[in-house]
C-alpha cells in the first residue's frame, strides 16, 4: 500500500510549489491540519451549522491499514490535529477528536474524525472549514493538493478518472487521476484535493505509482470497464468525496446504510 506516509526529502521539497496557473479562487492552508503521520482538513457539508461538531477528513490508511471490507464506525478517539494558519507558516491551535466517525479502505480510502470542537470554535481560532462539494468534478479542472504535514501545496489539473484503482489487496472506485505536476510524496496522504474554481473539496489525496510496477504495494494500477490494466509510473491519485456528503448527518455521524457510503462501492478485484 502506498501509504503516502512521510519519508526523508530534500529541503527544497518542503517549499510550497510555485506552478503557473490561471487566476482562480484563493486556495491556501485555511482549514488544513497536520496529523502525526499524514495530512488532513476540517470539512463541512453544505447544510452544516456553526454549532455542529466539526469533522476532519483524511485517509482510511492514516488510521491504520485496514483489511478489504473492513469499516470502522463511531470508534472512541482522542487523536489530535494541528490547525495551520492560512499561510501554512504558523499554527492556530490543536484540535482533538472525540470519535472516529467513519473509516474504510474499501471502495475508497477515507476517514472522518468528529471533533470535540464545533465549526464556530474553529472559526474563533481564526480558521474555517472547507466545503465538501456534493458534485462529481470534471476532467481538466484545476486543483490544488494541500499538505498540512509538509506545509506544501501542489497545483495541477484533473487528468481524468480511474474506473478502478487497484493496489495490492485494495480496490478503489472512480479515483481522481492528477496531471504530473501533482507529484505527491510521503506525508501528503489525507490532503484535501481542492478545486480552484470554487475552493471546494472534491477529493482526498491517497497514493501514486512510484516504480512502474503493476497493481503492487506502492504501485497502483488502473483497471477499465473491460478489465484492461494500465500502469502510469509517477502519476498520483486521490479519492472522490462527493458521494459521502449526503450520508453525513448534522450530528457528524455517517449513515453507513446510505447509498453513497463508500464501502458499498463493490468492484470486482482486478489482476
Amino acid at each position: 500500500m502506498n501509504r503516502r506516509f512521510p519519508t526523508a526529502v530534500a529541503g527544497a521539497a518542503l517549499l510550497t510549489s510555485v506552478l503557473a496557473a490561471p487566476a482562480h479562487a484563493a486556495v491556501d492552508f485555511t482549514g488544513v491540519v497536520a496529523l502525526s503521520n499524514c495530512s488532513g482538513s476540517v470539512v463541512r457539508t453544505p447544510t452544516a451549522r456553526p454549532e455542529d461538531p466539526a469533522l476532519v477528513l483524511t485517509n482510511g490508511h492514516c488510521v491504520k491499514l485496514m483489511a478489504p471490507g473492513e469499516v470502522l464506525v463511531e470508534q472512541p478517539s482522542s487523536r489530535t490535529f494541528t490547525l495551520l494558519d492560512r499561510r501554512g507558516t504558523g499554527t492556530l491551535g490543536t484540535l482533538t477528536a472525540e470519535r472516529l466517525a467513519y473509516a474504510t479502505m474499501t471502495g475508497t480510502d477515507l476517514a472522518l474524525y468528529r471533533l470535540g470542537s464545533s465549526y464556530a470554535d474553529v472559526e474563533e481560532l481564526g480558521s474555517r472549514a472547507l466545503l465538501l462539494s456534493p458534485e462529481h468534478p470534471v476532467a481538466g479542472a484545476a486543483i490544488r493538493v494541500v499538505s498540512g504535514y509538509w506545509k506544501k501545496t501542489y497545483t495541477c489539473r484533473l487528468d481524468g478518472f480511474a474506473h478502478r484503482l487497484r493496489e495490492a489487496d485494495w480496490t478503489w472506485e472512480d479515483s481522481l487521476r492528477y496531471t504530473a505536476a501533482c507529484d505527491t510524496i510521503g506525508g501528503t496522504s489525507g490532503s484535501p484535493v481542492v478545486q480552484l474554481s470554487s475552493g471546494e473539496v472534491v477529493g482526498v489525496n491517497n497514493t501514486g505509482n512510484e516504480n512502474g510496477e503493476r497493481c503492487t504495494l506502492n504501485n497502483p494500477c488502473e483497471v477499465d470497464e473491460a478489465g484492461e490494466v494500465t500502469v502510469r509510473q509517477g502519476i498520483s491519485y486521490g479519492q472522490q468525496t462527493y458521494r459521502i456528503v449526503p450520508c453525513i448527518g448534522a450530528d457528524g455521524r455517517v449513515d453507513t446504510g446510505c447509498a453513497g457510503s463508500p464501502h458499498r462501492w463493490r468492484g470486482d478485484p482486478a489482476a
